[in-house]
């Protein structure tokens, strides 16, 4: 096998005959979405920005169904970016997805938002506090009060 310049591919057998146009055409089937999808792994497909919190890292991927994983859904929509901690492919990290209620962009922080059933920001969190288990309003107190501590100031917790 053998690369011409851009997608000129010439494919030959071991007596050097050229393979029929079928199996041609089954071979590039198989290799061209995987060489595309290997180039698009290297280069991003854009920002993600965080609404809230103004945080911003390239991803590689939008979608429930990160590229190079056998058996991971997300349960939502999300922007990803390939593991920069490891060689493997099938690393990956997701930085954030769009709140069900106002469609903000938001990061995964706990500071920006949480996820139940559902991606909320803080702020749609907040205004529809009611609207939320007990559970998870207790959690929300806990991370207001996290966010009043000042950085470098123990919490009375430690």
């Amino acid at each position: 096998m053998s690369f011409c310049r851009g997608w000129s591919l010439l494919i030959t057998c071991p007596k050097s005959r050229v393979l029929p146009s079928l199996l041609l055409r089954s071979i590039l089937a198989v290799l061209l979405p995987r060489q595309m999808a290997s180039e698009a792994e290297r280069r991003p497909q854009g920002v993600f920005e965080c609404q809230l919190c103004a945080l911003s890292a390239p991803y590689s991927y939008v979608g429930q169904k990160p590229p190079n994983t056998r058996s991971v859904v997300l349960l939502e929509e999300s922007y990803v970016l390939k593991d920069p901690f490891t060689a493997d492919r099938d690393k990956f990290l997701v930085l954030g997805s769009r709140c069900s209620v106002c469609s903000r962009l938001v990061c995964v922080g706990p500071e920006c938002s949480l996820f139940y059933t559902k991606r909320f920001c803080l702020p749609c969190v907040w205004e529809n506090i009611d609207a939320f288990p007990q559970e998870i309003r207790q959690d929300v107190d806990k991370r207001k009060a996290l966010a009043r501590t000042p950085c470098g100031k123990p919490s009375s917790r430690t």
